[in-house]
């Protein structure tokens, strides 16, 4: 089961945003890495069943037999973009982040 996201760009409060950590650059930085992670799974979710298709021959036959691999690209462009799923994550509280303490960081 997918959850709802908005699959267009929505205006937020800044303020809403910083409200778990305190800190707006915290969270953009929170929802970056977390934006990162779900893009590379898709490329390699897209990549995986897109290999499926490859074959080492080429033919007219190939051309007009690729509509299973279009709707497969298609399905995959018509999903959430990651930045939209990582701010719907962070907004209901289902991402988990670690800050590192000042004790943990060296200076050299």
């Amino acid at each position: 089961m997918e959850k709802k996201i908005p699959t267009n760009t929505i205006t937020r409060d800044i303020k809403t945003l910083a409200e778990p950590t305190g800190n707006i650059y915290e969270s953009v930085v929170i929802l970056y890495k977390r934006a990162n992670q779900i893009a590379v799974a898709e490329k390699k979710a897209l990549a995986d069943k897109l290999q499926e298709f490859k074959s080492d021959r080429d033919t007219m036959e190939e051309v007009f037999d690729n509509k299973d691999q279009i709707d497969v690209s298609k399905y995959f462009e018509s999903k959430p973009k990651p930045d939209l799923v990582a701010i719907s994550e962070f907004e209901n509280g289902e991402l988990f982040y670690r800050v590192a303490s000042q004790d943990d960081t060296k200076v050299l």
